[in-house]
């Protein structure tokens, strides 16, 4: 598709996928809004480290905050919304926090951008549950195990229903697992890297090494996005790379015979999704979007920014989404 000139507003862009597709729309010509949480550093996140930052309008908002919204999102014709709360495990500790934000931050961004062209909303594939049958394909059972994938299931209802009564022009991306550079470290490859980098770890800490992934690039994640210009409204989409692998087999694919890898888990979490993998015949179909980076470059890619940013730091402790 085309961006050029095309006015574009990103809910997240300071975070992991937001900042990538940010970069990638302003790069294609888009002449794109990206919206940041405040906070009180006045950071934008990763797009602070961007070196296309001021090519693009940043903006501090919050997407609990509909008055705020309305103004923002006047006269914006494409919005990918991605703000969102996402840890799994803090969502058991708040829950309250994450309807509010995964929930009514989404009723607030359709309320406001019911004028625009095209709303991408942004699920996940924790909505599914542990697989009932692989591969997990759009119509399989939507089963929330913890209160993050519950706010997920509201925010898509919300989407679907203001679809269905306002003629909203909403379609949902639900990509399964993103990894890559910029990531959080409180996901899993970041936490193997990590400890795979720091002299002072003499072995690699994981939690439960049986749960399976389905692990996509983030440029394949954003690319996807992109695609979604394309695909029905209405509908939902999954974004994945169509085949999964084991904590235990990805961390020893890190790994090697660098350092030991211990379990510290000594019992499963009753809200742990065991298998996750993508069946993407819908979207390759409604739009010809299939995943480019393997696996292995992935992590090579990965590895090779964590150990640029790791030096880079000197020391420095530096706080990004």
């Amino acid at each position: 598709m085309n961006w050029n000139g095309i006015k574009v507003f990103i809910t997240g862009a300071e975070g992991f996928i937001g900042s990538y597709l940010a970069g990638l729309l302003t790069e294609g010509g888009a002449h794109v809004t990206a919206m940041a949480q405040y906070n009180s550093w006045s950071s934008f996140g990763w797009l602070d480290d961007s070196p296309i930052r001021h090519d693009m309008k940043c903006v501090h908002g919050d997407v609990r905050d509909p008055e705020q919204l309305r103004d923002l999102l006047k006269g914006e014709q494409v919005i990918f919304h991605l703000a969102a709360l996402m840890s799994v495990p803090h969502s058991s500790q708040a829950p309250r926090s994450y309807l509010e934000t995964n929930v009514n931050g989404t009723m607030n961004v359709l309320h406001a951008g019911r004028d625009a062209e095209r709303i991408i909303n942004t699920s996940t594939s924790e909505v599914y549950g542990t697989a009932q049958e692989v591969p997990i394909h759009e119509d399989h059972r939507i089963f929330p195990q913890s209160p993050y994938a519950a706010s997920k299931v509201g925010g898509d209802a919300v989407a679907r229903s203001f679809f269905e009564s306002f003629n909203t022009p909403v379609i949902t991306l639900r990509p399964f697992n993103t990894y890559g550079p910029r990531q959080s470290e409180r996901a899993v490859i970041p936490a193997i890297i990590r400890q795979l980098l720091d002299p002072q770890c003499t072995r690699i800490n994981l939690g439960d090494l049986t749960p399976r992934r389905d692990l996509t690039y983030v440029d394949d994640t954003v690319m996807a996005f992109a695609s979604m210009m394309s695909g029905k409204l209405g509908e939902v989409y999954n974004c994945g790379a169509g085949e999964s692998i084991s904590i235990g087999a990805l961390a020893n694919k890190l790994v090697g015979e660098r350092k030991n890898i211990i379990s510290t888990s000594d019992r499963k979490r009753t809200n742990d999704v065991m298998d996750l993998v993508a069946g993407t015949k819908k979207i390759k179909e409604a739009t010809q979007w299939e995943p480019k980076t393997s696996l292995t470059e992935g992590l090579e890619l990965t590895l090779k920014w964590w150990k640029k940013y790791i030096g880079d730091l000197k020391g420095e402790v530096k706080y990004r989404i």
